[in-house]
């Protein structure tokens, strides 16, 4: 089996009150990523990986912006980022 790896740069963009990333198609295509996605996080990295068709979104635990805002937005941790931005 041939393994393919892309390597690219992009850049973190404004999209209304939130920031995102523009993925191309092909990268999509190639991820096998079509809709539904598993976001695991920890510090420093981010992998986002495909739900599978026959399982269902309600499945996994569905992160909000407020979930993450108790942990997330604490003085001690605002600085700790601060060396990445």
């Amino acid at each position: 089996m041939i393994t393919i790896v892309i390597t690219m740069q992009s850049t973190i963009i404004q999209i209304g009150n939130s920031k995102g990333l523009r993925l191309p198609k092909d990268v999509l295509l190639l991820s096998g990523i079509k809709k539904n996605v598993e976001i695991k996080v920890k510090r420093g990295e981010i992998k986002i990986t495909p739900i599978k068709e026959n399982q269902k979104v309600g499945d996994f635990a569905i992160a909000s912006e407020e979930s993450f805002a108790k942990d997330w937005s604490r003085p001690e941790e605002e600085e700790a980022w601060k060396i990445y931005q």
